[in-house]
């Protein structure tokens, strides 16, 4: 599957606003800016293990389950600490629905981020392909989040929760025409104008009690991405644990 990524920022501009993320009120972001975008150069042509797909992505890795039609999504993970240095890098860990084989994803997450050398960590939601919502709570590398989406109707309720410091934002949305047809948990590469950015250095991305229609993600023999560009390979998924938990290991920005 694939889908094209629409994208407005270079990334120049880019890293000037991660220094803004962790001050700046909840306010829309305008252009230019990242995104979290669909999966890109989506690939389901590796073999089965398991009954899970194995596939590849330019931007995603991660579990993405498919065949039905979706109400909610819910996982937990572990904010990354990031390993920076002078370059200008990015990683957002997040779950949605929609985005695999379609161009619209419903989602909400985290951001672990290296502007010049400095680690910004930040929180977002976003009804892509609408701009990125950024919220002003504080975010620091090892807070536990949990996470869920629902939808009823053409409603979409996500809630994002960082148990460490004990805040959670709800963000109530209502769109129609959307597919609802994927349901994922992902750590991926934000995108700009210029395409896929940099990935920042997140050592391993922990992420646990993921599920979807209230079920274990692995009950629908999810695709299970690694993500990769060319002959790099820039983060690989692991074998799903119980059904339910996973990580995300960085190999190359």
């Amino acid at each position: 599957m694939s889908a094209t990524i629409r994208l407005t920022a270079s990334t120049a501009v880019a890293a000037a606003v991660l220094s803004a993320l962790a001050t700046s009120p909840a306010t829309a972001v305008a252009a230019p800016t990242l995104r979290m975008t669909p999966v890109s150069a989506h690939v389901s042509s590796h073999q089965l293990v398991g009954g899970i797909r194995n596939s590849t992505s330019s931007n995603w890795a991660g579990y993405a389950a498919t065949g039905t039609t979706f109400t909610s999504v819910s996982a937990s993970w572990v904010q990354p600490s990031v390993n920076c240095t002078r370059s200008t890098t990015y990683s957002s860990f997040w779950i949605g629905i929609d985005g695999d084989g379609s161009n619209s994803v419903e989602q909400t997450g985290t951001e672990a981020d290296c502007s010049r050398g400095r680690a910004v960590y930040s929180s977002w939601y976003e009804m892509y392909p609408a701009y990125p919502v950024n919220y002003s709570n504080s975010v620091s590398a090892g807070d536990h989040f949990s996470s869920t989406i629902t939808r009823s109707g053409t409603k979409y309720t996500l809630t994002l929760t960082d148990t460490i410091k004990g805040w959670t934002k709800t963000t109530t949305k209502t769109q129609s025409g959307l597919s609802n047809a994927s349901a994922e948990v992902i750590a991926e590469a934000p995108s700009s104008s210029t395409g896929v950015l940099p990935l920042s250095n997140f050592g391993t991305a922990s992420f646990t009690n993921a599920t979807a229609n209230g079920q274990a993600i692995g009950n629908y023999a999810p695709d299970k991405v690694n993500m990769v560009s060319g002959s790099t390979t820039k983060a690989t998924t692991s074998s799903l644990s119980g059904g339910e938990n996973f990580s995300v290991a960085f190999n190359h920005s």
